[in-house]
This record gives C-alpha cells, sequence and structure tokens, in this order.
C-alpha cells in the first residue's frame, strides 16, 4: 500500500471515530501513531509518540493557556461577573428588546475576561435567559441570543483558539489579540441591531420591560462591574502597552482574579477547588487535542497528505479570492460536526502550505478562522454553545427552538464574514498600528 493510500485511509479512520463519539484527541493520536506505524514500523511510531507530546508542552508560549482559564473560571465562580448583565439591562432595557441586547454587551464584556465561549455562554445563559423568559420574550429569541452571544468569547481577547493559532502558525498573539478587537465589537454591534430591528417590527418576539431606571441607578451600577474594568485594564492595557508578554499577561490576569476575589471576600475553598479544577480539565482537553494535532502534522507528512490536498486547494489556476472560498466552505462543513479546537489544528497543517504559497496574510487569516469557528458554536448537529443553553433551560424549550432562534444571528456573522474578506483593514489596521 503505498503512502499516501494510508495518509487518505487515516483521514476517513480518523472523522469516522470521531462521528462514534471517540475524543478528539485520542482519535488524532491513535491515528497519527497508527499510520506512522504502517508506514515507518514499530520503532519510529514509538520514537515520535515520546518525543513530540514533550516538545510541544514544553513551548512556554502555552503556559499562557491555563492562565488565562483560570483568571476566567475565578471569575466566573467568584460571581465577579455577575454585575455585567445588570449593567446592561439598566442602561439598555429602554430599547425594542433590550434585554436580549443587554445579554449580548453582557456576554462581550464577560468575554474579555475568559476567553472561552462556553463559560461565557453558560455564565450569561444562568443570569438573562430566565428574565427573558420571566418577561414574555420569545423562547427562540431568548434562548438564541444567549447563545449566539457567547461566540464572542472566541473573538474578544484573550481568546484560547487564538492563542493556539498563534503557537502553531508562529505569529505575534498580541498582533492576534489586537485584530480581533474590532471584529468582536463589530459582532456585538451586528447581533445588537438585529435584535432591536426584529423587535421593532414584530414588538411581540419581546414585550417592553416597563422599568422605572434612574440615572443614579445606572451610574451606580459600573461599582458593580469594577473587578471586570480593573482586570481589563491591568491585563490588556499592559500586554497592548508591552509592558508584559501575552504569556505574562495569563498569569498577570490570574493574580489579579484571585487578589479582586480576596478583596470583595468572595474567594472560598469550594470556589478556588471548583475553579482549579475546571481549568485543570479544560488544559488538559486541550493539550490532549494539541498533542494528537502534533502527531497528524508528522503523520501527513510522512504520507506526503498535506502536500497533496495543499496543492488541490491551491490550484495555481484559482484566484485569491477562490482559494479562500473553498477554505471557507470546508471550515463552515468541518464547524457542524466537530469542536472548533479540533477543527483549528485538524487545518493548519494542511491549509499553512496554501496561506504561505499565496502570501496570504496569517494576522488576518486566524481572526477569520477564528470568526468561521465562532458560527461552529451554534450550528446543528454539534452548536456546543446551544446545548449549553439546552441544559439551563432543561424542557422549558425544545432544542429546535434553540437552534431556530440562532438562525438571524448567523445571518449576520454571514455579513461580517464578507466585510473581513472584502476588507482586510477591518482586522489589519489595529495590528498596524
Amino acid at each position: 500500500m503505498s503512502r499516501e493510500a494510508v495518509g487518505f485511509i487515516g483521514i476517513f479512520v480518523l472523522l469516522a471515530m470521531i462521528f462514534l463519539r471517540v475524543p478528539v484527541g485520542v482519535a488524532l493520536a491513535s491515528v497519527s501513531v497508527g499510520g506512522i506505524f504502517i508506514i515507518m514500523g514499530e520503532r519510529p511510531a514509538i520514537g515520535m509518540l515520546s518525543s513530540i507530546p514533550y516538545d510541544f508542552t514544553a513551548h512556554w508560549t502555552l503556559s499562557s493557556i491555563p492562565m488565562f482559564l483560570f483568571m476566567g473560571y475565578l471569575c466566573y465562580h467568584a460571581g465577579l461577573t455577575t454585575g455585567l448583565f445588570r449593567l446592561a439591562r439598566l442602561w439598555l432595557s429602554w430599547m425594542p428588546g433590550g434585554l436580549s441586547v443587554a445579554s449580548i454587551q453582557g456576554s462581550a464584556l464577560f468575554a474579555a475576561v475568559t476567553g472561552s465561549s462556553l463559560a461565557c455562554t453558560a455564565a450569561m445563559g444562568r443570569i438573562a435567559v430566565p428574565e427573558m423568559l420571566k418577561a414574555g420574550y420569545d423562547k427562540g429569541l431568548a434562548t438564541g441570543t444567549v447563545a449566539a452571544a457567547g461566540t464572542i468569547g472566541s473573538m474578544i481577547p484573550p481568546s484560547i483558539l487564538l492563542i493556539i493559532y498563534g503557537i502553531f502558525v508562529e505569529q505575534s498573539i498580541a498582533a492576534l489579540f489586537i485584530g480581533a478587537l474590532i471584529p468582536g465589537i463589530l459582532t456585538a454591534i451586528l447581533y445588537s441591531v438585529m435584535v432591536v430591528v426584529r423587535c421593532w417590527l414584530k414588538p411581540s418576539l419581546a414585550p417592553r420591560v416597563h422599568e422605572e431606571v434612574t440615572w443614579g441607578q445606572r451610574f451606580a451600577a459600573f461599582g458593580d462591574t469594577w473587578p471586570v474594568i480593573v482586570l481589563v485594564v491591568g491585563v490588556f492595557g499592559g500586554l497592548f502597552s508591552g509592558v508584559f508578554t501575552p504569556t505574562e499577561a495569563g498569569s498577570v490576569g490570574a493574580a489579579l482574579a484571585f487578589l479582586i476575589g480576596l478583596v470583595k471576600r468572595a474567594l472560598s475553598w469550594p470556589v478556588l477547588k471548583e475553579a482549579i479544577g475546571e481549568t485543570l480539565r479544560t488544559t488538559a482537553s486541550i493539550f490532549l487535542i494539541a498533542i494528537g494535532a502534533q502527531l497528524l502534522t508528522r503523520f501527513f507528512a510522512l504520507a506526503g497528505t498535506t502536500q497533496i490536498i495543499a496543492d488541490w486547494i491551491g490550484n495555481p489556476e484559482y484566484s485569491q479570492l477562490q482559494v479562500i472560498l473553498i477554505i471557507s466552505v470546508i471550515l463552515i462543513l468541518l464547524g457542524m460536526l466537530l469542536d472548533p479546537i479540533g477543527i483549528m489544528l485538524l487545518t493548519i497543517p494542511i491549509l499553512l502550505p496554501v496561506l504561505e504559497a499565496r502570501d496570504i496574510n496569517l494576522i488576518w487569516f486566524g481572526v477569520l478562522m477564528a470568526k468561521f469557528l465562532e458560527i461552529g458554536f451554534i450550528t446543528p448537529p454539534v452548536g456546543l454553545n446551544v446545548f449549553v443553553v439546552k441544559g439551563i433551560v432543561g424542557d422549558l424549550v425544545p432544542i429546535h427552538k434553540i437552534f431556530t432562534g440562532i438562525a438571524w444571528f448567523v445571518v449576520m456573522d454571514v455579513f461580517l464574514i464578507a466585510a473581513l474578506i472584502a476588507f482586510p483593514q477591518i482586522i489589519l489596521w489595529l495590528p498596524g498600528l
């Protein structure tokens, strides 16, 4: 059997294992080691299995992942972000669909301290969905808003997806963070405008909340959000001004979150234990997938699979726009089936040679890829954010109703992606400064 045949058989076996719900990291590693064993024999396979995991996990930049995760989980479990939705509600509830808009803006603020779409969805879902349902909001709008708004956590820094991407393609993580700021903000704005227009045209979707709110109450609400303000200014002010690196920013953020928790007397042993436990579990899951992806990269290189697929996607007859559109379709289809980190680490080894050959800016593509992976969080049949919301609402809202509710948000994402492709400077302008 030729090496090329082994490579493509490996792809089909890998997809079959993932469809059978084998953990992505396990599937990646087992297919890779098995393929290397068939091509080169037992000793090279064992040698790579013993060396590649260590070489990868010893990468210093990776230490920022558990630190940013710990910062987010500390804020979540210590209740340091609970005032975000209240702040947004007091300022925005007068608008058509005001509670829905408040959920979107609250999620955007929460994203600045978590970096995780799932954590953002879970935190805002527990607060915002019950309030919207109590106010008589359409169930699809209420649940779809939170599921979609949670995806902003993958774009607004500190995005775990962008950290992993930057490490794999050897690009500046700070530049990726800065480049993602405008698209992240635009996502929140587009979502909000769409909700306001829909609720203005069809008021039954979101009955107006008649709440007497004084300007004093509005400004007083900022007092509940000072932990987030301190974290954002401290971490990203230092990062973007060059005081410390992205790797150091994670540890600074975790330390600040810990100190703020102590000052607010919100830290207890159960809270700390839960935050540490979730950080360890999430970090281990990410690292296992990343190690599997590193092994898969070596397997595909040995089998020649990477070059074959790269030659097909990067056909010289295709224009640069056609190449981007082909990659876009691949990412959208994979987003319906796999988790976002798995998609990124599965496709980067194949796409990187194409991007470099076409001289496509890797900062621009990284942010664009994160945007595509955002859509994967809410598209069926996987839609991880949808299932997080379903776990919160239980039998109150059927799963198909939640998926129906996110349809308009996906349309907004498509519009924004088209703008990012047509006008790359939306991403590249800030890093260029």
